[in-house]
């Protein structure tokens, strides 16, 4: 870890406030950071997971954790152990760092630069530098200033401090203060790039869980949708098995849906369902093509 040189340089900023930082996660996602458990860390850096084991988050959706310009979006290589590295400029000297990931969803330079606050910006992965090897989480970190490592402060998320050195902090990003009618997500977003949907289940009115399939990958994926009480955290549940294999599930209470919940399933059986209110839907053993 260090303090990779900017790729494109940015007008300077008067201000000295704070950005109104979110976890950059989607809005409903609850994630358990720590900074202590990584030899790298020189201060307040934050390694984020939420799945129970080492791989379930690889591909999930990294956001903006306020807007700015991107600066840095590049593999690091050998420099350090960042890997694939995002650096948002917020201005007045603060800035934010996402490293590790699997996928960079955003440039630097000035034509595409620009970035809105709950932005995809890539996803969660392990890159790092040849021979680091490093299971899947992001790591994230906020910077007021250019003096490394003095210049790491603590992160914020919704108007509170991290709590130090680890706690689970629930997405409020771009939640849309407390919802609407309509759910801002799909299960194709919430599953990734190249998910499609083959399936689906109606959870009475509260909502539908969806089965989708990567056929580049061999992979289903479940993402239960809310249809009410959006932007209110309710018990909501995805999961998803493999015939053969323990079955994951993603339950808690969420604003907009639960998953993804990931499993390598081509050509085997799946079973799957999730819960939204009252409604609960299993399926039987099923699609055992993809």
């Amino acid at each position: 870890m260090g303090n990779p040189p900017d790729q494109v340089d940015v007008p300077p900023v008067s201000t000295l406030a704070a950005p109104s930082f979110q976890l950059p996660f989607p809005c409903g996602q609850t994630w358990t950071g720590n900074s202590s458990n990584s030899s790298a860390h020189k201060s307040y850096e934050i390694d984020f997971n939420r799945g129970s084991t080492a791989d379930a988050d690889r591909g999930d959706t990294v956001v903006a954790a306020a807007a700015g310009t991107v600066v840095i979006s590049a593999h690091q290589g050998s420099t350090n152990g960042y890997g694939n590295l995002v650096k948002i400029d917020h201005g007045g000297g603060w800035s934010t760092y996402y490293a590790h990931l699997t996928v960079r969803s955003v440039s630097a330079g000035a034509q595409v630069a620009q970035v809105a606050q709950g932005q995809k910006i890539g996803t969660v992965g392990n890159t790092s530098k040849p021979g680091n090897n490093i299971s899947p989480h992001l790591h994230y970190e906020v910077r007021q200033g250019t003096s490394y490592p003095g210049n790491i402060r603590k992160a914020t998320f919704n108007g509170a401090t991290f709590g130090y050195p680890n706690a689970s902090v629930t997405s409020k990003n771009k939640c849309g203060g407390g919802g609407g009618s309509t759910n801002p997500h799909t299960a194709e977003s919430v599953c990734g790039a190249g998910y499609k949907v083959i399936d689906s289940a109606a959870l009475g009115s509260s909502g539908t869980v969806y089965l989708t399939f990567n056929s580049g990958n061999g992979n289903n994926c479940v993402a239960t949708i809310k249809k009410t009480s959006l932007g209110q955290a309710t018990a909501t549940t995805a999961f998803l098995e493999v015939k053969g294999k323990t079955r994951a599930t993603d339950t808690g209470n969420f604003d907009y849906y639960a998953g993804p919940v990931r499993a390598a399933a081509a050509d085997k059986c799946v079973k799957w369902g999730g819960k939204a209110g009252s409604s609960t839907y299993e399926s039987p053993f099923e699609h055992c093509g993809g």
